[in-house]
């Protein structure tokens, strides 16, 4: 069994009185394990792609598998459930909230599991320690540094455990240096079996992974391993 299975998956939005095919009759199949890194310009579906796989949309027609669960019967709760325990994201720009220490920034994905407090507590911790930032727990946001936000970010993601982690372009506000140190962190996920999608614009960014797919015009144009 596949960890994602998407066959024939189109997504149209309807703009007043036209109709935007944002992906048009993907298929393809994701096994656990993998690192993928998906490429294409902007507009070319990618997102989009991210979003239904993530469980944030819905495609117009075509199903998605997740695990073997057809994604599109599921309800609106049983979809958060998913999003909550299964997958990770990790966006460009953080999205951490700026008034909370960093161990409270990774337990919050913990809040809607019926944890105790100290159960919530170490567990972030444990996460924190997996990304090296457990020396950091108790400070906040404009305490660290932006390679700092995001591998707190990367902590939130891989706190409930979340067999999957889905990255769009983490490492678009970091520098270098900073990028090769999130992308080797990624890796290093990936080598203890977590599966890694990652959305990026940089050639070397998407070397990291094992897999490329490209994307343009809603449609995959080319999938082959690195």
């Amino acid at each position: 069994m596949h960890l994602i299975e998407v066959t024939d998956l189109s997504r149209i939005y309807v703009l007043g009185e036209n109709e935007i095919h944002a992906l048009s009759r993907i298929s393809l199949r994701i096994a656990e394990g993998e690192f993928v890194a998906i490429m294409g310009p902007s507009g070319s579906g990618k997102s989009t792609f991210m979003n239904i796989i993530g469980c944030l949309d819905k495609p117009t027609c075509g199903s998605y598998c997740l695990k073997g669960t057809d994604v599109g019967s599921l309800s609106r709760d049983e979809l958060a459930v998913i999003r909550n325990r299964r997958i990770g994201f990790v966006f460009q720009g953080f999205n951490l909230l700026p008034r909370t220490s960093a161990i409270e920034n990774v337990e919050l994905p913990l809040l809607y599991n019926g944890l105790s407090p100290r159960a919530r507590k170490d567990k972030a911790l444990a996460a924190l320690d997996i990304v090296g930032l457990s020396d950091r727990k108790d400070h906040h946001l404009n305490q660290l540094s932006g390679g700092q936000q995001q591998r707190l970010a990367i902590a939130r993601a891989i706190v409930n455990e979340a067999s999957i982690i889905m990255a769009d372009e983490p490492t678009g506000n970091l520098d270098t240096k900073t990028s090769a140190e999130i992308m080797r962190l990624f890796e290093k996920l990936n080598n203890r079996g977590i599966t890694v999608i990652l959305v990026t614009h940089e050639p070397d960014i998407a070397a990291y992974g094992r897999r490329l797919i490209r994307f343009r015009d809603g449609m995959i144009i080319s999938d082959e391993v690195t």
